[in-house]
């Protein structure tokens, strides 16, 4: 049984947008997941997650770390113990699992993801949804993420580079989240998303978890084997090649 209850206000936001907004779900301090944060960033790869790098004004920074509750107390507790992981079961309609987890960093300068929907990224599995939870403050003007309310009920058409087709993009009317460093934006994966450049002077970084229901079985070791093999080094076109889909327009090293 869930120890979160919803109400049929924030139910009923998210039945129609495709999205919900909620504070104070950690189980944590802000602070401990941001020190918990920059410990992994800190690390090399001999933990086991998986780090990715991009070109960010000619030099090679950290975009976002995979793989990493299996060595992380912290991150274990705030994705797999507590409400985060409530909410997700709430929303799905039966006990969430853990699918996959990542830390995106957007340095000064950072490149953002395209507009797309995160369902094509997700093999094996059905009905899948998308968390980000900040860690540090998410605003326009640092690249936070961009929703299409009420647009998660199908997949829609994509292009060739994995994002939405162009058509689709200019009928959507894009809304800006902002997040404070500590809520939790849960989200459709049907639902389509982008996020913009990092345009301030310092580093935003954001965690995303990603649950299925348990009726779908455990599937997060069958992702990592299947990624790991698909994209261990690899690059996709003149962008970085960090899912199966695409959306990042980071340059590669």
């Amino acid at each position: 049984m869930s120890s979160w209850t919803l109400t049929p206000e924030q139910f009923l936001h998210y039945e129609e947008c495709g999205w919900l907004l909620l504070n104070n779900l950690l189980g944590v301090p802000v602070s401990e997941l941001q020190d918990e944060v920059g410990r992994i960033a800190s690390r090399d790869d001999s933990d086991g997650w998986l780090h990715h790098h991009e070109t960010t004004g000619g030099s090679r920074r950290l975009i976002r770390t995979e793989d990493f509750t299996p060595t992380s107390p912290v991150m274990n507790r705030v994705l797999r113990r507590g409400a985060v992981g409530d909410v997700a079961g709430e929303l799905l309609g039966e006990e969430a699992l853990l699918y996959k987890e990542k830390i995106d960093y957007k340095f000064p300068g950072g490149a953002g993801f395209s507009p797309h929907q995160d369902k094509p990224a997700y093999p094996f599995v059905d009905s899948v949804l998308s968390v980000m939870i900040a860690v540090d403050d998410a605003t326009i003007h640092n690249g936070c993420i961009y929703l299409a309310s009420g647009w998660h009920r199908r997949l829609l058409a994509h292009g060739e580079g994995g994002g939405l087709s162009r058509d689709v993009v200019a009928r959507i009317d894009w809304q800006p989240v902002e997040l404070r460093a500590g809520q939790t934006l849960f989200f459709d994966a049907l639902t389509p998303h982008r996020s913009g450049t990092n345009r301030s002077n310092a580093m935003r970084r954001a965690l995303h978890p990603t649950y299925n229901g348990s009726s779908q079985g455990d599937l997060r070791d069958s992702y990592y084997a299947a990624k790991r093999k698909a994209f261990a080094g690899s690059e996709r076109g003149d962008h970085l090649c960090l899912n199966l889909i695409g959306d990042s327009a980071a340059e590669p090293l």
